[in-house]
């Protein structure tokens, strides 16, 4: 009798990895569903992984690095995490979840849609972990995800009303309307990122989420509403170039 595979869907709090779990309940898998906490993540994440257990009928595993953003920071000498980089998702997100698999043989169900060609998702190195890509083989799309997550009952998480991803509430990836919707949605989170900016690198430089421009200034009447509409004007042109094509 061989080893038993484990089979594990790790879970962002986000649209694609939540529809994969409703999706993946008809497949008569003993599936486990694990969240990686950063301990800084968006309220509306905690909510609707709430509510997304309880419509899956089992619990979801907490795991959770020793040690906190704030920590790693002072062990980067202040440099703040960037796409390069991306020092935070290595160490509070992967580094916890490897550590939680162990030596065992897993099979991990990565919930990257057949319209995204461009992303790549959690990728182990590890022998032991073998990726696969439900939604890939079976031609599941954006829509798709969003009819699995209505006729669930649960919709969309809240914080798509501002914000295009799931991540740390300071998740560098943002752009610049969903740091003002950061601002304009948990002021006090919006705070607290600017307040990272304000710590000196041990190499003299000041870093900040956005190059060239301080959190703050993204807050000044004028250049908030600069960037409001330019979003706007993104979203029109984006409709009529669909409508075209």
């Amino acid at each position: 009798m061989g080893e038993k595979v484990r089979h594990i869907l790790a879970l962002s709090g986000g649209k694609d990895s939540s529809a994969l779990a409703i999706y993946m309940l008809n497949k008569n898998i003993d599936m486990e569903y694990v969240f990686t906490d950063t301990g800084d993540e968006l309220p509306e994440t905690y909510e609707y992984l709430e509510k997304l257990s309880s419509y899956l009928g089992k619990s979801i595993t907490w795991i959770k690095s020793e040690r906190n953003f704030d920590y790693y920071l002072d062990m980067f000498n202040g440099v703040l995490p960037d796409p390069t980089t991306r020092w935070c998702t290595r160490l509070l997100k992967l580094v916890p979840y490897e550590e939680f698999i162990g030596s065992d043989n897993v099979i991990s169900y990565v919930g990257i849609r057949a319209d995204e060609p461009h992303r790549s998702g959690y990728i182990s190195t590890k022998p032991n972990i073998k990726p696969v890509f439900p939604f890939i083989e079976d031609n599941i799309r954006r829509d798709d995800v969003i009819r699995i997550l209505d006729e669930a009952g649960l919709g969309l998480p809240d914080y798509y009303k501002w914000r295009s991803r799931s991540g740390c509430y300071f998740c560098f990836y943002q752009q610049k309307r969903e740091w003002v919707g950061l601002y304009e949605n948990h002021p006090e989170l919006f705070r607290k990122s600017a307040d990272y900016e304000k710590s000196v690198a041990v190499d003299g430089v000041k870093y900040t989420w956005n190059k060239g421009e301080e959190l703050y200034d993204l807050i000044k009447p004028k250049r908030r509403n600069q960037i409001k509409q330019n979003y706007q004007n993104r979203v029109k042109r984006e409709k009529k170039k669909f409508k075209v094509n």
